[in-house]
Parts: C-alpha cells; structure tokens; sequence
C-alpha cells in the first residue's frame, strides 16, 4: 500500500508540473533509419534557449523500446557534447541528465567504473571525452551503434531545470516478484512459484555436461611437468602456462561474480517500482534493501536453513559440468574457500583515491607502512591455500592515458605529499612529457611498495598483475616488466583480442598475459547487451567460442575469466549497470544458448593452446 500511495503521490507532482508548464513537442527517433536526425532546439521546444550556463540539467519524458545504449549529443559551432544513456525498456520516465557531464570529463573515481558512469533512477548515463561550452547549442541528436529489433525512443516535455526531476513514470510496476523485469515482455515471465519450481526440476533433470580431463586443481591431466605444492608459471616449448599444485599445465578458464546474490540498490525511493522486495534472508548479513531477486530466488529453490550450502554444491557441479576451473575476481569467500575450485583474490584498500584518479600516494611517509599492514592481513592467511592460483593487485585504474588531467587533479588538490612531490618535479620543467614522466614514476613507486608487501607475506601465490582497462600506455606495460608481477593482466571488451596488443606486452615485459574480464550480451527482458552486443543467446555463444579460442591460440595468453555470473538486476546495481551478460538469469535459470557453445570450446582449450588444434574463425552475429 505505501507503494502505492508513492507512486500516486510522485504521478501527482508530475501532472501538477506538466500543467503549468510548456514542455514543446514530442520528437520520436527510429534509430533503424540509417539517416541522423538532428533536431534544432526550437523545433524541440521554442522555449529553449541557446546558453544553458545558467541550468544544471537537462530534463525530459523518455520511452525506449529497447535497454540498448544510446547517444545523446549536443551540437553547436565548434562540434558535440556527448553523453552515453542505457535507459529502462518499455517504461516512461522522467531523467534530469546534469548538464556538467557536457561541460567537462568527471574525473573523480578510484576505477574506470567509478570515473566512467553514474546512475539516475531511471538510467545510467555513461561520460565520454566528448566535451566542451554549453553556451551556444543549437541543435539536439540521438545516435545507436548496432540497432536490433528497430528501437525507438519517444521523447518529450524537453526543458531546462536547475533541480533535478528524476521519476519513473508509468507502467508500475516495472519488476515482479522473482525480479524480472514486466513492461513489454510476451514470454519467459515466470507467474508462479509452482511454475519457477517445474523449471528448477527440469534443470536438475536436464544438465548439459561436457568431458575434460582434469586435475584436483583445474589442471589438465594430459601434460605434466614440475610441482611445486602451489600455483606458478612455466614457458614450455615457447609457450607460457600456468602449472597447477601438482604439476599439471593449467589454462585459467573463469567467471568472475559467482555469488549467491547480485548487486541490488538503490532501492530507496524507487520501493513502488517492484511488484515485492525481497526479505531479509539469514546468512547473507545485510539489510533489506539489499538483498537480491537472486538470493530470494535461491531460498525458494533450496530452503531457508542450508541453502547456501546447496547453492555452492550446484554452482561447483555446473561448473565441473561447463569445465570452468576457476573461480574468478569478486566472487563469494566462503565458495572460494571450500577446497573444490581453483581461485583469484582480488586485494584493495591500498589507497586508491577517488579524488586522484585511482592513484595512491607513495610519497607519504606512512605509506609504505600502511601497505605493509594491509599484505599482512590479506595475504598472510592465505599463503598456505594451494587452491588460491594468486592475487590481483587491483582493477582498471582510470588514470592511463590520462595522465595530463591526473596531475591537473593532483595540483588543483589538497596539500599532500604527492603535490608536493610533484611540485618539486616540475621545477625542473613543466612540459607533458615531465608530468606524465612523473606519473609514470609515481606508478612504480606504488605497485613496487604493494608488491613486495605481497610477497613478503605470502611467498608462495602468484602476483597476477593490476588488470588495466582496455590498452594501458606503451610506458605502463615497460614500467611493468620488473615489478614484481608474474603475470601481466588486463581487461578487453571487444570482439576478439587485438594480436597486436599482446604482440606489444610480450615484447615490454616476457611476462605471461590473463585476460581478467570480457563479455557479451544481447538485448531484451529489460537488460542491456553490456560493452559487447550479439543478437541473442546463440550469437552470445559463438562470440564467447570465438573470443576465448583466439585469445588461447596465442602463446602468452594463460587464461580468460568472463564478466560475470550473473545476469545484472534489470534496475541496475550500484553504478546503473543492468546487463544481460551472466550465464544464470534472476531465476538461476541457464541461457543454454552461451553455455552450450562454452562447453565445445572448454573441451579444446588444452589442444588450441598447445597448437594442436585450430580456433574457431566463425564470429558472432552483432547487428
């Protein structure tokens, strides 16, 4: 009932608004039309004016027919402001989109993640270096890559506030009671418990299993050489394997966000949008609001009293049955320690600062001790685990390739050590090339303080590198080469991994390369496609095949971990992110169309890698 009275008290304000208020016309964009059209401001709304210094947010009524990104671009004389939106599918609503994400590129956020997006409630809006005055616009256009299903928007009521208007609209609600997502849906909506439990038993009756040889450890049994007791690397034949505890070559195949529940938020003033939330649920630890469709659905699958134990039996027999032998970044604690799959270890907390770009301050005079207590408690407990494959340093920082705009942070900033030490740089001369030098300086001061901390505390595990985003600068992967990595990582969302990138971090640093995330995902059910689009499940499969055999063809590559588990919740975690780009759904239900094709590509890894076999050339459909 409180809902309810919600959403009539927000539907009243906004019809209030909307009468006394002239809004312009309604503009309808068919994004199959391969012809961009731009809209002038006055054909918008005739009472808009060119400066918009004067507002903070541009606000308008919005239905989208697909969650696919899309463009939103500002024109004037000298070129585009230009912003990324993944909006709710089906569904009015209302966004105030702030107008300094136009003006200037955030550069506030310890990762590429934080830096790179933000959410609305009803979209998540992703930043670009598109960027410049908003005192001249004259014109308004919406632009999609790869289009599916012939998406529209309808957009309407555009004017200029200086407070934001954020409100989802209509229909209510936008989620049921499982956590799928209602508005335009035709199919796979699940209307009963009764119904979601005959899917449940038709999974367990039903698996689809491939056959791998391997080891305890994940390792495959058909090579082995040296052991050691722990995880390590070996070049044999000219080409780089990880090496399980007992000796076997090992070929990291992994997801990361196996957990028994997704990221669910902000909920707060959003509560009239779901049909029910979920409870709170014994053994997750957390508040209401925070626990997932997932883990509910978990619950109702398994019990109330041991259902985490069963979850952690069924996800180590699918992936027995899927031949994933690891467990990748940011999954659940008590899964990695049951002794049954091979894992990473993602550390934090090593004072990657939101308000510089990601990046510490080893200048500090108590920094090196700070570190030191941090490896202590991490990696100390840790050291003897002959599961645990090793540690990733951290995620994506945002600052490479940035660097000019990092020091611009830094002196703009609080008096610290790491201004001072910048300052002191610069007096020997302020040109770019110095103060990328300094970064580049300060970089390795940092990762050569965390990783002989890591290795002072736990001697036996691999150092897996920082998993830089996308193609990190040429100075970065040299710094990288001498400290104290045993493994170069990074994360690629593309369709297949640039030859000439690994060509380029082979040649910079001999070291071993893990691929740390990538991903694909299609459209629909209210979930965006994520950073790489295919046109449905089947086309998410061959894109997977053809991703992971290519990147395994080459001789440095030892392993690739998929970003994640999990279908994201459809009304977006904590950053706005809400992709389909798990291999469970809400439900805990498989997308057989991804699984099937991962299956026939785990089963030829170990002869893809060793040369024996071909990778496959087939590529995904897009678009």
């Amino acid at each position: 009932m409180k809902a309810f009275i919600n959403y009539i008290n927000i539907l009243g304000i906004s019809l209030l608004f909307l009468s006394c208020t002239s809004r312009g016309k309604t503009i309808v964009v068919n994004f199959d039309n391969s012809e961009k059209k731009i809209w002038a401001i006055e054909e918008i709304n005739a009472e808009l004016p060119k400066d918009w210094t004067n507002y903070e947010f541009l606000t308008f009524d919005i239905y989208a027919t697909s969650p696919q990104r899309f463009s939103l671009v500002l024109h004037d004389e000298a070129g585009k402001r230009r912003i990324t939106v993944l909006p709710f599918q089906n569904a009015w609503v209302r966004a105030s989109i702030p107008l300094v994400h136009f003006q200037k590129r955030n550069v506030i956020g310890h990762d590429m993640a934080a830096i790179g997006k933000t959410a609305l409630p009803g979209m998540c809006i992703n930043f670009t270096g598109s960027v410049g005055s908003i005192e001249h616009i004259d014109s308004i256009s919406f632009e999609m890559n790869r289009p599916l299903n012939s998406p529209t928007l309808e957009i309407k009521n555009v004017r200029l506030t200086s407070q934001a208007q954020d409100s989802i609209l209509s229909p209510i609600p936008l989620v049921n009671k499982f956590g799928q997502w209602l508005p335009g849906q035709k199919t796979g909506i699940i209307h009963s418990l009764e119904e979601l439990k005959t899917c449940w038993d038709e999974d367990d009756a039903n698996p689809i299993t491939g056959n791998f040889a391997f080891s305890k450890y994940g390792g495959f049994l058909n090579k082995k050489v040296r052991s050691t007791g722990f995880f390590r690397t070996e070049k044999i034949s000219n080409k780089w394997w990880l090496i399980d505890p007992e000796g076997y070559v090992f070929y990291s195949i992994g997801s990361t966000g196996i957990n028994p529940g997704s990221e669910f938020a902000r909920v707060e003033g959003r509560e009239y949008i779901y049909e029910e939330l979920p409870p709170l649920i014994k053994g997750t630890g957390r508040i209401p609001e925070k626990n997932s469709f997932y883990t509910w659905n978990l619950t109702r699958r398994y019990g109330s009293d041991d259902w985490m134990d069963q979850w952690i039996e069924k996800t180590v027999t699918r992936m027995d049955a899927w031949g994933f032998n690891t467990i990748a970044n940011w999954s659940n604690e008590t899964l990695c320690k049951s002794q049954r799959k091979a894992y990473v270890k993602n550390l934090r907390s090593w004072g990657f600062k939101a308000e510089t770009m990601g990046m510490p301050d080893p200048y500090d005079s108590e920094y090196v001790s700070f570190v030191d207590s941090l490896a202590k408690i991490q990696c100390e407990p840790l050291k003897n685990d002959p599961y645990l494959i090793g540690y990733f340093v951290g995620n994506e920082p945002p600052w490479p390739g940035r660097e000019i705009e990092l020091t611009e942070v830094i002196l703009n900033g609080n008096n610290t050590p790491l201004q001072t030490a910048l300052k002191e740089h610069l007096k020997g001369g302020d040109t770019p090339e110095r103060r990328k030098e300094f970064v580049y300086d300060t970089y390795t001061r940092f990762i050569t303080i965390i990783n002989s901390a890591i290795k002072k505390y736990d001697p036996n595990h691999l150092n897996l590198g920082l998993r830089f985003g996308g193609n990190p600068p040429d100075e970065i992967i040299k710094a990288s080469a001498a400290i104290g990595f045993d493994v170069f990582s990074l994360n690629i969302y593309s369709y297949r991994i640039n030859t000439k990138t690994l060509e380029k971090i082979d040649e910079l640093t001999g070291l071993p390369i893990m691929i740390g995330e990538f991903h694909f995902g299609t459209p629909g059910k209210g979930l965006a496609p994520g950073l790489a689009q295919t046109v449905n499940q089947k086309e998410r499969g061959v894109a997977y095949s053809y991703y992971v055999e290519n990147a395994a063809a080459h001789p440095s590559v030892v392993g690739t971990h998929w970003f994640q588990w999990l279908d994201q919740p459809s009304t977006g975690r904590y950053d706005g992110e809400n992709y389909n780009i798990g291999f469970l759904d809400v439900t805990d239900l498989p997308h057989y169309g991804l699984i099937t094709e991962a299956i026939k590509t785990h089963e030829k890894i170990f002869g893809i890698h060793m040369g024996q076999l071909q990778p496959t050339d087939r590529q995904a459909i897009t678009e």
